[in-house]
């Protein structure tokens, strides 16, 4: 379900975070991700010279054109002349290439600014744990690594300008070429984008394409044969190749009797048609002309094929669609890719034009009994949450798995034998399984839906924004609703409450965590009980409400001691601790952190130790005991470096910055808070950012650099401002006071006082003590 600690800042499944490699946020890595050369490319010469021209002004300088948009009609063949400019100047470009499927037209979803954006930034270095879940934060982290280097970025298949935008890099040494059926005038107007329209072949070398696909397989074949084929086909590049590949299945079949064929199959078009363009016709003709001469098996999988949730699919996802072997189902996909019916992208991965996949999907409509079709939909959604079920005990062991029937006949779900390949896989399958939660609510499976979304909370990758979860999981709280399942609607609250917290909703949080309780007491579950009172708690504590906090956590632990649940009770102690050491109440938290450790450390669990470390660091510091705290945040800070997880990183780091000023290493200090604003930026917490802003500011003052100081304290109080997070403010507002106050007296005072209103409503010894320090220095201060 999600990791309940302090540490955590209540997020989803943060166990380990297996997906770095050492301590750096990103490393320096040269992306090479352009898919292979088109095989068989002939002419485009004019629109060649005229791409070459955006290389370079009029007068031979360096290119002024940043983007460059293709486009043109569905299978006109703007991906083929993209990808073949790409490879013949990438050389131009030595930092690399990127390229993404926006798929703009699938008949799916289409893929997001931010979702190219977590792809570009992990191809870029950047760990999965560390990408911004805020499109514009990501989207700034793209600039920020782009600039000064020279890389080609190819944006396949754009339907809008919003798809693009975010990821045009900021410097000018960069080459984005864009494709799109739209002409994205948008990036002409505000870009600067140079457009390319491209129109179907000229007769000539749509005859030379036909010949170039078809040469060492046929015979030679008239000229005047091959130009009324090229005719039937439109002249468009796909329907083209297709065609050319069917007449080299059929070697010594005459060139009269396949163009026959498509004839009939024209005719067949033009009967049915409803007035669609030409070239659509013309294409259409063309797949069923080919699809009509699959072998049976072929041409069902194909169909089958169209209703796979997700744009691509893997060989074991397209077994279980089709009821089959992998090894036969491999036999079958490749003599698709054979006919040019589907693309083979990397090994055991394929994918369809969204022309094709349409098809295939209109044709199992129209030849496949409702029954069979269900039964198809039904073994791939099983396969899928069987999977993911499995990559959950890896990627989130320590939370409660739905209990699911056995998978339906014809499925063999993928196992896994460590954390890594269940994470791969998660992230390869993350907007498949999104699609196949969609599609269960789509074909009425209410039982199937509230799994996927449980289940996906669990096993989805740790990198995954959580505004994708939360769009599945009101699906699966619907369709728990639909059902009266409580236990359902009870997991899936608790959920939401966690992701809410990610996104600084508290009171979302609250509420939904809330009912969770609600629903756990109506079923007289204690162990769902304690788990929504620890959660409620940390809610509490985010907020300051230090009583309500404690209250709550005192409730959990007494519950999860009833259950024997000792790693929980564990962490619900520690998490009591914090809240007594927030409360100033010193010698209650070091006891209970103590207690808490002790059992973390009997059970093995780092994570648990860690966080244990981490906070006693903070009350041995607070406690003179500075050798101590240390030592303590540097154990702490190890196991998250060991764990390679950036979050636990980045927060137990600001431990390890406040025993290092406290211990005068103030060079050392500054290292440690700036490391975690970097981390906590690119995790998008930004209320750690501002924290460990602030521990810059406090080190500034220490070093007597008062105006830099100044400038973070600053900059700390205005994000908590933003976030209402009013006890942060308050310190923050001190700190600048306090950096201000030798040479502004005035604007130190007004800081103070608003501080001071803001400290007003807080009766703690911590906050009674704060005011204080703070009257006493305006006094001071005169």
């Amino acid at each position: 379900m999600q990791a309940r600690d302090v540490s955590g800042g209540v997020h989803f499944h943060d166990h380990g975070g297996h997906g770095g490699r050492g301590r750096s946020g990103s490393v320096a890595l040269v992306p090479r991700q352009l898919p292979a050369d088109v095989r068989g490319f002939v002419n485009r010469v004019d629109e060649f010279e005229r791409l070459n021209a955006v290389l370079t002004g009029e007068d031979g300088d360096p290119r002024v054109i940043s983007v460059c948009v293709i486009a043109g009609t569905a299978g006109v063949g703007k991906t083929s002349l993209a990808l073949r400019w790409a490879h013949r100047i990438q050389d131009r470009f030595p930092d690399g290439q990127l390229y993404v499927n926006l798929r703009g037209y699938d008949p799916g979803e289409p893929v997001t600014a931010h979702d190219a954006l977590h792809r570009f930034l992990i191809a870029l270095g950047v760990r999965a744990h560390s990408v911004p879940q805020d499109l514009d934060a990501a989207a700034a982290l793209y600039r920020s690594l782009l600039a000064g280097r020279r890389m080609l970025i190819v944006l396949d298949n754009a339907a809008v300008v919003s798809q693009v935008r975010p990821l045009l890099p900021g410097s000018a040494g960069c080459l984005v070429v864009v494709t799109s059926r739209s002409r994205l005038s948008g990036l002409a107007v505000r870009d600067g984008a140079h457009r390319l329209t491209l129109g179907t072949l000229p007769e000539a070398e749509a005859v030379a394409l036909l010949r170039a696909v078809t040469a060492g397989y046929r015979p030679e074949d008239d000229e005047e044969k091959l130009t009324e084929l090229a005719r039937l086909c439109a002249r468009l590049p796909l329907a083209l190749r297709i065609a050319a590949e069917r007449a080299v299945s059929y070697p010594h079949m005459r060139l009269d009797d396949l163009i026959a064929d498509l004839r009939d199959e024209s005719a067949l078009w033009d009967a049915l048609s409803t007035g669609d363009d030409e070239e659509a016709g013309a294409v259409r003709t063309v797949f069923a002309w080919s699809y009509r001469a699959l072998p049976h098996q072929v041409a069902r999988l194909f169909r089958l094929l169209g209703l796979h949730p997700g744009p691509e699919f893997g060989l074991n996802a397209a077994a279980a669609l089709a009821g089959l072997t992998p090894s036969r189902t491999r036999q079958l996909l490749d003599s698709l890719v054979g006919a040019h019916l589907l693309e083979h992208t990397t090994p055991d991965r394929y994918q369809f034009h969204d022309l094709l996949r349409a098809y295939a999907a209109d044709q199992a409509q129209q030849e496949e009994p409702s029954e069979e079709r269900e039964a198809t939909l039904r073994r791939v959604l099983d396969w899928y949450l069987h999977t993911a079920d499995a990559a959950q005990s890896w990627i989130n062991p320590a939370e409660g798995r739905v209990r699911l029937a056995p998978p339906v006949d014809g499925v063999r779900p993928l196992t896994f034998s460590d954390y890594d390949a269940a994470v791969d896989w998660s992230e390869r399958e993350h907007a498949n399984l999104l699609q196949v939660a969609r599609a269960a609510t789509w074909a009425r499976y209410d039982q199937l839906t509230w799994q996927l979304s449980v289940v996906l909370a669990n096993a989805q990758p740790p990198s995954a924004p959580v505004a994708d979860w939360l769009a599945v999981g009101r699906l699966g709280l619907a369709a728990a609703e639909r059902l009266g399942d409580r236990v359902a609607q009870a997991r899936l609250l608790t959920e939401f409450g966690v992701g809410y917290v990610r996104i600084n909703r508290l009171t979302d949080s609250l509420e939904s965590h809330r009912r969770a309780l609600a629903i756990w007491s109506e079923l007289g579950d204690r162990l769902g009980e304690a788990h929504s009172l620890n959660l409620i708690g940390l809610v509490n504590l985010r907020r300051r409400r230090l009583d309500d906090a404690a209250r709550h956590f005192e409730q959990a632990v007494a519950a999860f001691r009833e259950q024997g649940s000792a790693h929980w009770e564990a962490t619900t102690l520690a998490n009591l601790a914090s809240t007594h050491y927030h409360a100033g109440h010193l010698p209650e938290a070091a006891a209970a952190v103590r207690r808490a450790l002790a059992v973390h450390r009997s059970l093995d669990s780092k994570r648990g130790e860690g966080n244990a470390l981490r906070l006693l660091s903070d009350i041995q510091r607070e406690q003179g005991e500075v050798k101590e705290a240390l030592a303590s945040a540097h154990d702490a800070l190890e196991i998250a470096l060991t764990l390679r997880n950036h979050r636990l990183e980045g927060f137990w780091l600001i431990a390890l910055g406040n025993a290092q000023r406290a211990a005068g290493r103030l060079s050392d200090a500054l290292v440690s808070y700036q490391r975690s604003a970097t981390l906590h930026r690119r995790l998008g917490d930004r209320s750690r950012e501002a924290l460990a802003w602030h521990g810059v500011g406090e080190t500034y003052r220490c070093l007597g650099r008062l105006v830099e100081a100044a400038d973070f304290h600053r900059q700390a109080a205005a994000v908590y401002r933003e976030l209402g997070d009013v006890w942060h403010e308050a310190l923050a507002l001190d700190g600048l006071g306090e950096a201000l106050s030798d040479e502004e007296r005035e604007a130190a005072r007004r800081h103070w006082t608003k501080a001071l209103g803001l400290l007003s409503d807080y009766d703690d010894p911590r906050a009674v003590a704060t005011r204080r320090r703070v009257e006493q220095r305006m006094t001071e201060a005169g």
